[in-house]
């Protein structure tokens, strides 16, 4: 089984936040694969931005943040780039207004719908709406 990380899960491994020592205990306790998406660290880095712009870390922490976030993706995970068919399904996705998505999330769900991966999120929407879609997904810390 692989476990596709989003950035709820990747930026509290960075940056002190009340789940960050939840996501460290979850990720050194899992075996299991981990993927990461080319578009989960865009996110990160934009999360780092959002931070940088409302002054909580400093531009040479976040640039520390980014560097540690690549050393430990190269080193732990595997890469997952986006392919055309996961914009058109994440494009489905948002196109049911029932679903209330955003395209992020749903580009998210698209991509562990591809890999046929179990969707790690703190995102609760989010777990919501892949139980929802039959996608596998997982609360780090839920019972």
């Amino acid at each position: 089984m692989s476990l596709y990380l989003d950035a709820s899960v990747l930026l509290p491994r960075l940056v002190e936040e009340p789940d960050s020592p939840l996501i460290s205990a979850y990720l050194l306790e899992n075996t299991e694969e981990l993927l990461v998406s080319d578009f989960a660290a865009a996110e990160v880095a934009s999360g780092l931005s959002r931070l940088v712009r409302m002054r909580v870390i400093s531009r040479a922490g976040a640039d520390a943040c980014l560097s540690d976030f690549e050393i430990w993706r190269a080193a732990t995970s595997a890469p997952v780039e986006l392919h055309a068919a996961d914009a058109r399904l994440a494009y489905a996705y948002v196109r049911r207004f029932d679903l209330m998505l955003c395209t992020p999330d749903a580009l998210h769900l698209a991509i562990a719908r591809r890999l046929d991966a179990t969707l790690v999120t703190l995102d609760r929407r989010l777990v919501r709406v892949a139980g929802e879609l039959g996608i596998a997904v997982t609360v780090p810390g839920a019972a």
